[in-house]
């Protein structure tokens, strides 16, 4: 009976020693689970964003029609707006079309200024940029109306159909 005793007691003996010796292994191997808190760093960038964007095509502007002794009617379009997102200061929207119109023939565009910026009303289309709206200072919106209008002179005669494309640039304002 001593030796079934003895058997007994050493089975015993080893699954206690190695049960202990399990625990400790696993507070040694696993410290950073233990505490109540955690930390972490984590790095962060706001870049410049500068977006615009326009609802579409305006219609066709078409001079058809005078009144007796007088030039020819100017014809307008309201149909089209844009959206605006800036986070930056002191920015400003330029317009330019592709080329230059025909002789005697004028395109015009108003932009309906974001709130803080100032529009420049009317302003003649050229081939080389022109300030639209100016002053304006992080912000983001949309639906803002956008204003052609077409007239030509007499001289101008007959213009056959063609197109412009607009080019709306968000730049810096300048001094």
């Amino acid at each position: 009976m001593d030796d079934k005793f003895a058997v007994i007691k050493g089975q015993y003996t080893g699954k206690t020693l190695a049960a202990a010796l399990g625990v400790a292994l696993a507070m040694v191997a696993f410290p950073a689970a233990a505490g109540s808190t955690a930390t972490q760093t984590t790095t962060y960038e706001v870049q410049a964003i500068n977006e615009i964007s326009v609802s579409g095509n305006a219609a066709a502007l078409v001079v058809s029609a005078a009144t007796a002794g007088s030039a020819p009617n100017a014809v307008s379009d309201t149909s089209t707006t844009y959206a605006i997102t800036t986070n930056q200061t002191n920015k400003k929207i330029t317009a330019a079309i592709n080329t230059a119109m025909p002789a005697g023939v004028t395109l015009t565009v108003s932009l309906a200024a974001p709130t803080g910026g100032t529009s420049a009303g009317t302003t003649t289309l050229t081939a080389t940029a022109a300030d639209v709206v100016t002053g304006i200072t992080g912000l983001n919106e949309s639906s803002l109306g956008i204003t052609y209008q077409l007239s030509a002179t007499s001289a101008a005669g007959v213009v056959a159909s063609a197109s412009k494309t607009v080019t709306f640039t968000i730049a810096d304002g300048g001094v």
